[in-house]
């Protein structure tokens, strides 16, 4: 969470496959002039190479997911490595980026692996609003999905939404300008306040 004294929120996505959204969630973010910070996974990176090119070209935060997305506290200190530095020099040779953020999938950590991701020289980045936007099977839900979002927004809020959710997708805009007309501003990672 961040600064809980300044109406700053962050509005950040997960990304481990495309289901034909984002570009249109891009296009939201543009036209509320909104940036935002997707984290993506290795096959992202190995599918959806233009939509990531979007990202940055777009002025947005690209950050890992690691490679395949496994529970971070399972895996070796060299498999937690491999997970991270793999997809970071995949970015940097393939489109020039150098990736500084990461999101631990399921959000699962330890100390250890916290202190392994530092010393990549990477900051770990959690949420403090996530709802269950990732099932699929849960989708047609837009009042609910508008509720949950709307009413856990507070200063300093880490949003993390899904970009494979239908739902997240068709309420996005409205919620922007909600968020917006409450008084808050939408702020980058890079401008994270603690």
């Amino acid at each position: 969470m961040g600064n809980n004294e300044e109406k700053f929120v962050y509005l950040t996505f997960d990304e481990g496959y495309e289901a034909g959204y984002t570009s249109k969630i891009l296009d939201i973010l543009k036209d509320n002039n909104v940036k935002a910070a997707f984290f993506i996974t290795g096959h992202y990176f190995n599918t959806q190479i233009e939509l990531i090119q979007r990202m940055i070209d777009e002025g947005h935060i690209v950050g890992n997911h690691t490679v395949n997305h496994y529970s971070m506290p399972d895996l070796t200190s060299d498999n937690l490595k491999n997970e991270i530095v793999n997809l970071h020099q995949a970015m940097f040779e393939k489109l020039n980026y150098e990736m500084k953020y990461l999101r631990p999938p399921m959000g699962e950590y330890s100390e250890k692996t916290l202190k392994e991701i530092r010393n990549l020289g990477y900051t770990t980045v959690m949420w403090s609003f996530a709802y269950d936007d990732w099932d699929e099977t849960k989708q047609g839900k837009e009042e609910y999905a508008k509720e949950k979002i709307l009413s856990n927004i507070h200063n300093g809020a880490v949003i993390l939404l899904h970009a494979n959710s239908i739902d997240n997708c068709n309420i996005l805009d409205y919620c922007i300008k909600e968020i917006k007309n409450q008084g808050y501003e939408f702020k980058t990672l890079d401008e994270f306040k603690r």
